[in-house]
C-alpha cells in the first residue's frame, strides 16, 4: 500500500491537472469552433450573396441600349375657332441636348435632388449616410439616398417595384451609366424623362404645360417650382395643389441658397415671386365639354397610342356667355331659393353642341350634370305624350277633359289643384295640366309614349305605368335636349356630337363627323302640331318667361316638391335645355320650370341670337332639306350657310 500511495497521489494530481487543462482548453476549443463556424457562415453568406447578386444581375439590360422615352400620347381639344380648351395626357415637348439645359433648372434640381452629382460615381455613400441619419432623427423617411443617376437608371430600365433585386440592379446600372455617359448627358437624359405632373413628361413639356413657355425661357422661380414637383409630381404641382406646390418650391429656393446657387438676397426675391406665379389652367373655357369630348376620344381605337388634335363644335363666345349668365342668375337666387346646381346644353337642331355647362363651377366639382346626371323631367316629358297622341290623329284644336282621373291607385292633381273641364289640347299643353296629359297617355298607350321618346333619342330606362306621362322616369339634360332637337329640326333625329374632326401629329385625319341623309322619325303633320303647342307654351303658357321676341317653342317641367326645374326649348337656329336643382335631391324653394329655369334659358338664348335675324321654326321639309345638304357637304358650316339662305336667316 505504501507503494500505492504515491501512485494514487500521482493519479489524483494527474486527474486534477487534466481537469485543469481541460477547463483551460475548453475555451480555446470553443473559440476555435466559433471562428470556424463564423468563417463557414461568412463563406456561406458570401456564396449566397454572390449567388443572389448573380441572380439579381443576370437579366440586367445593357446600358448601350437605353429604353427610349415611351411614345407620348396627348389629346389637345380645340374650340370651333381654334382656341385650346384642354390638353390631356403626356404633353409633347422638345428633348433638350446637354448644352441646352437651362442653368436655373440645373441649379434647382441639383441643389435639392443631388448636390454631389458631379463628384460621385453614380452612387453616393455620403448622401446615403446623411439621409439615413436624417431619417433616424425624424423617426421616418424624410430624405432619400438615391442619386439622379440611380433615378435615371430606374426610369430608363426598371419597373417601380420596391424589391431588393430592383435596388441592386438600380445601383449596378447607375455605375454603368456613369461609365458610359458624361455627367451632362446623364443630367439631360434625366430632365428629358422626369415626370412633372399634369401629364408633362420632360422639362420642356412641363415648362409649356404650366407656364406656356419653353424650358429655356424659365425664370428662376418657375424653375424652382418645377424642381419641387419632382418629389411627388401628383401633389406638388400648381394645378393639383397650389399651396403645397408653393411650399415645396420655397424649400427648393432655400436649398439653392444653402448650396450657393443663390445669394441670400436673390433667394428672398425668388421666394417672394412664388405666390404670384400664374399657371395655365386645365381648361380655361368649357371644362365640362372638354372632359366629355376627351372621354369619347379615348374610346376610339384609331386614336390609341397617338397624340391627336380634336377640333370641336364648341362656340367659346356662347360658352363664356352662358357661364356668365348662369353665375349672375344664381349669385343671389342660388342661396335665396336653395338652388345648388345647374346644367345646360345648347346645340344646333342638327346636334352640334355649341355650349355645355355641367355645374356651377368646374374646378369645385367636375362632375358633369349635363351628361352624367339623371333627374326627373316633370312636365317636360309631356312633350312625348302629346306627340304620341298627335301621331294618332289628335289636333291642337281638339278638346280633352281636365277633371280628376285615376289610373289604378294613382290619381294625379293639377299644379294648382283646380280643374277646368273641357279644354283644347293646345291649352292643356301650354298650361301644363296634368289630368289631360294622363288621359292622352292612356289614349295613345303608355307603350307608344315610351316608344316615341325612344325614337326621338331618350335612352334612359322608362317606367311602364301612367306616372311616365308626368315625368316620373329620370333622364339626362343632354338626351332631353337632343330629343327636343328632333322636333326643332323638323322631325329628323340629330346625331348629337361635339367632335368635328380628329387629326394626329402628321395631319392625318383619323375621324371626321359625317352628316348622313336621315329619314324623318316624326310624321310631318305631327311635327307641325307639336311645334304649335310648344310655341303656345312660350306665347301664353307656363313658359312666358322664356319669350325671346322671335319664334320660339319649349316646355317647362317641375318635379315633385320642387326638386327639379326644367326648361327645354328651341328657335329656328338653336336648341337649349336647362335644369336646376340640388345634388342631394333636396327641394328648392318653390322654383319651377316656368320661373328661374325659363328666365335663365331666355337670357342665354337672347345673347346667343344677338345679331342673328329671326327665322320661323323649321318645317319638316326644311329638316329633310338640311339633312340632305349636310350629308353631301364635306363641311357642316357650308350646309348651315345654305340653310340660312333658303330660310331667309
Amino acid at each position: 500500500m505504501a507503494n500505492n500511495a504515491p501512485l494514487h497521489s500521482s493519479v489524483l494530481r494527474a486527474e486534477r491537472l487534466a481537469a485543469t487543462s481541460a477547463r483551460k482548453a475548453a475555451p480555446r476549443r470553443r473559440g476555435k469552433l466559433a471562428v470556424k463556424t463564423a468563417l463557414s457562415a461568412l463563406m456561406l453568406v458570401s456564396a449566397a450573396g454572390a449567388a443572389g447578386l448573380a441572380l439579381c444581375l443576370h437579366d440586367l439590360p445593357p446600358v448601350e441600349a437605353p429604353k427610349a422615352v415611351a411614345a407620348r400620347s396627348a389629346i389637345t381639344v380645340l374650340a370651333q375657332g381654334g382656341e385650346v380648351l384642354a390638353e390631356v395626357g403626356d404633353l409633347p415637348g422638345d428633348d433638350l441636348a446637354p448644352g441646352q439645359l437651362p442653368q436655373s433648372v440645373v441649379a434647382a434640381v441639383l441643389s435639392t435632388e443631388d448636390r454631389r452629382f458631379f463628384s460621385h460615381f453614380g452612387v453616393d455613400p455620403i448622401g446615403i449616410a446623411r439621409a439615413l441619419a436624417q431619417n433616424l432623427r425624424a423617426g421616418g423617411v424624410e430624405q432619400g439616398g438615391s442619386t439622379i443617376t440611380q433615378q435615371l437608371a430606374k426610369m430608363m430600365f426598371l419597373s417601380p417595384d420596391r424589391t431588393l433585386k430592383r435596388k441592386v440592379q438600380e445601383v449596378a446600372l447607375a455605375i454603368a451609366l456613369e461609365q458610359r455617359y458624361s455627367k451632362q448627358e446623364i443630367l439631360a437624359l434625366y430632365l428629358n424623362r422626369a415626370y412633372f405632373g399634369a401629364g408633362a413628361t420632360g422639362i420642356d413639356a412641363a415648362a409649356r404645360r404650366y407656364f406656356d413657355r419653353p424650358a429655356r425661357e424659365l425664370r428662376v422661380s418657375e424653375a424652382a417650382m418645377l424642381a419641387g414637383a419632382l418629389k411627388a409630381p401628383s401633389r406638388y404641382n400648381l394645378i393639383a395643389d397650389r399651396d403645397a406646390a408653393i411650399g415645396r418650391a420655397k424649400v427648393v429656393v432655400a436649398n439653392m441658397a444653402d448650396a450657393g446657387a443663390l445669394s441670400a438676397d436673390d433667394a428672398a426675391k425668388v421666394a417672394g415671386e412664388l405666390p404670384h406665379l400664374t399657371v395655365k389652367t386645365k381648361a380655361p373655357n368649357g371644362g365640362y365639354f372638354a372632359d366629355w369630348v376627351v372621354d369619347q376620344v379615348r374610346g376610339m381605337p384609331q386614336t390609341w397610342g397617338r397624340s391627336v388634335t380634336v377640333s370641336t363644335t364648341l362656340d367659346t363666345r356662347l360658352q363664356k356667355m352662358a357661364e356668365a349668365r348662369i353665375e349672375s342668375a344664381l349669385a343671389t337666387a342660388g342661396a335665396k331659393d336653395h338652388i345648388g346646381q345647374v346644367a345646360m346644353v345648347v346645340m344646333t337642331p342638327e346636334g352640334a353642341v355649341k355650349a355645355m355647362v355641367g355645374g356651377r363651377n368646374y374646378f369645385d366639382s367636375p362632375y358633369n350634370r349635363a351628361v352624367q346626371a339623371r333627374r326627373q323631367p316633370g312636365s317636360t316629358f309631356k312633350t312625348f305624350v302629346y306627340l304620341a297622341a298627335m301621331e294618332r290623329g289628335v289636333s291642337p284644336t281638339d278638346t280633352v277633359l281636365d277633371a280628376p282621373v285615376k289610373v289604378g291607385n294613382w290619381s294625379p292633381d293639377n299644379y294648382l289643384g283646380k280643374y277646368r273641364g273641357q279644354v283644347t289640347v293646345r291649352t292643356a299643353f301650354a298650361d301644363s295640366l296634368n289630368a289631360p296629359a294622363v288621359r292622352l297617355a292612356e289614349k295613345a298607350g303608355i307603350r307608344s309614349v315610351s316608344e316615341t321618346a325612344r325614337r326621338l333619342g331618350i335612352e334612359s330606362p322608362l317606367r311602364r305605368d301612367g306616372t311616365l306621362a308626368l315625368g316620373s322616369s329620370e333622364v339626362g339634360v343632354m338626351e332631353m335636349t337632343g330629343a327636343v332637337a328632333t322636333i326643332a329640326s323638323g322631325g329628323v333625329r340629330p346625331d348629337v356630337h361635339g367632335i368635328a374632326e380628329i387629326r394626329d401629329t402628321t395631319g392625318t385625319v383619323l375621324y371626321r363627323q359625317q352628316a348622313e341623309a336621315a329619314a324623318p322619325v316624326i310624321e310631318a303633320s305631327a311635327v307641325a302640331r307639336i311645334q304649335d303647342v310648344m310655341s303656345e307654351v312660350v306665347r301664353s303658357g307656363t313658359g312666358k318667361a322664356a319669350a325671346l321676341g322671335r319664334p320660339a317653342a319649349g316646355k317647362t317641367g317641375t318635379s315633385q316638391d320642387y326638386r327639379d326645374a326644367w326648361f327645354v326649348g328651341f328657335t329656328g337656329h338653336l336648341v337649349a335645355g336647362v335644369w336646376l336643382g340640388n345634388d342631394d335631391n333636396a327641394p328648392m324653394t318653390k322654383v319651377t320650370g316656368g320661373s328661374h329655369a325659363a328666365r335663365l334659358w331666355r337670357e342665354v338664348m337672347v345673347s346667343a341670337h344677338d345679331g342673328v335675324a329671326p327665322v320661323a321654326l323649321r318645317s319638316p321639309s326644311q329638316g329633310r332639306l338640311f339633312a340632305n345638304v349636310a350629308a353631301s357637304s364635306p363641311d357642316t358650316a357650308d350646309a348651315e350657310i345654305f340653310l340660312q339662305r333658303v330660310t331667309g336667316g
